[in-house]
């Protein structure tokens, strides 16, 4: 990767880390050229590295989180897909004349048997992320995830779904489509289904775009994503017409992973490579299929009439608070 581009995905939080690996790889030319020995300053200086990469990513606040879950160069829905399955291939179309390119999905198989795997997808640059709608899916995506799973429910096979997206696209024409009631029906059908579902928050899961394909037996939680109502940013204008106070509405959202744990929102949280997902995609995709296997080992155990009930029990929970007298 060149320099510049480094520089172009720096976190502002990274560039202790950043500054550090420079003066390392100064010293090791400057050793170079001069003939000097300085390994053990080296190893001194990368141990020192490790450390303080390890002491920022294990404190970072709900804004710093949001910013390693948009990532452009975090895993993506298709990523994963192709990272852990044994077989895909990709199906497209909803059959009402919409393809829509920012909500993928298909068959493949996991662990030798086959599921039916989807989720939402952005752009690894501008032009990717246009094309893509930036993973915030059309009505028109929301009836082919529901046409994706109707099948996975009629043929037997799990469902396994991605979210990463800010939200559900907003613009008129969605409204026009009914993107409302396109979430709505997902959101019904997805408790009625047989077959396990697991859903894995892999980025950023906004508002109701990500509920559309958020029903399911087992929520999972990559550690640097987050899982919200709407963004910090959108929260903040509305409450306080100041988007500038995101980081504020982002610690008040509860949007990271151990907080929605500690609320019983979501089941598991899996951990991520010390510096995120995007700087070892294939240790965290391979954190992300054992995951998937072990949780599917578990669902099996259970009749479809058990994991519905089990389903529908567990959302109801969502949101019950005890209120104490003074």
């Amino acid at each position: 990767m060149a320099t510049t581009e480094r520089k172009q995905l720096l976190l502002d939080f990274e560039k202790p880390l950043a500054e550090l690996a420079t003066r390392i790889d100064q010293i090791r030319q400057l050793a170079e050229e001069n003939g000097v020995d300085v390994t053990s300053q080296i190893r001194q200086l990368e141990a020192r590295a490790m450390q303080l990469r390890e002491e920022i990513f294990s404190s970072l606040s709900p804004s710093q989180r949001l910013q390693v879950a948009r990532h452009p160069r975090r895993p993506s829905t298709l990523d994963y897909i192709q990272s852990i399955s044994d077989e895909w291939m990709e199906l497209h179309g909803d059959r009402c004349g919409s393809d829509d390119p920012a909500l993928v999905g298909g068959v493949g198989r996991l662990g030798g048997k086959p599921v039916v795997m989807l989720g939402h997808q952005k752009g690894r640059d501008t032009k990717d992320n246009v094309a893509r709608n930036f993973g915030m899916a059309s009505p028109g995506g929301y009836r082919k995830a529901l046409r994706l799973m109707e099948h996975a429910n009629k043929f037997g096979m799990p469902i396994l779904t991605f979210i990463d997206t800010p939200g559900a696209w907003a613009g008129i024409e969605a409204e026009h489509q009914g993107q409302g009631e396109a979430i709505a029906y997902n959101l019904r059908e997805m408790f009625c289904f047989d077959v396990p579902i697991i859903c894995t928050v892999i980025g950023e899961g906004g508002s109701g775009g990500a509920l559309g394909i958020g029903v399911g037996d087992r929520l999972l939680m990559f550690e640097h994503s987050v899982y919200t109502v709407a963004t910090p940013e959108a929260c903040a204008a509305i409450l306080w017409k100041d988007a500038s106070k995101a980081p504020q509405a982002a610690v008040a959202l509860k949007i990271i992973s151990h907080d929605l744990k500690n609320l019983g929102i979501i089941d598991q949280i899996l951990p991520e490579p010390v510096s995120g997902a995007h700087s070892d995609p294939l240790q965290a995709a391979n954190t992300l299929k054992q995951a998937l296997l072990n949780n599917l080992e578990e669902l099996n155990r259970f009749t479809p009439q058990e994991r519905r009930q089990l389903r529908y029990e567990k959302f109801r929970k969502i949101g019950v608070f005890t209120e104490l007298a003074h």
